[in-house]
């Protein structure tokens, strides 16, 4: 059964960063689509981030530039570094896995979520 599980939120104040760390079990992170979303209030669910199997990373075009995605393997855990952060970027962050590693940027693929980690900026 595969399990994620986030870890790493918090309350910061704008232009803070925070690190998020995500440790699936059932996967292997470097044979699949690592992806994070985020979620605020009201909204629908955003695809943030994803990386391939073989290291290649997407991003959704709010973020790019302040937040990263990047990986373990051998602690097998999937981190979202996000600096500059704005009040905008309040929301709850899940972290997704799917396999295979194809097609990771297409965030409406993912199926398997975690139950998510608060992110709180403010001004």
């Amino acid at each position: 059964q595969v399990q994620l599980a986030e870890s790493g939120g918090g309350s910061v104040q704008a232009g803070g960063s925070l690190r998020l760390s995500c440790a699936p079990s059932g996967y292997t992170i470097s044979s699949a689509c690592m992806g994070w979303f985020r979620q605020a209030p009201g909204t629908g669910r955003e695809g943030v981030a994803a990386m391939y199997a073989g290291g290649t990373t997407v991003y959704a075009d709010s973020v790019k530039g302040r937040f990263t995605i990047s990986r373990d393997n051998a602690k097998n855990t999937v981190y979202l570094q996000m600096n500059s952060l704005s009040p905008e970027d309040t929301a709850m962050y899940y972290c997704a896995a799917r396999q295979p590693s194809t097609n990771c940027g297409n965030w409406y693929l993912y199926r398997n979520w975690g139950q998510g980690t608060q992110v709180t900026v403010s001004s």
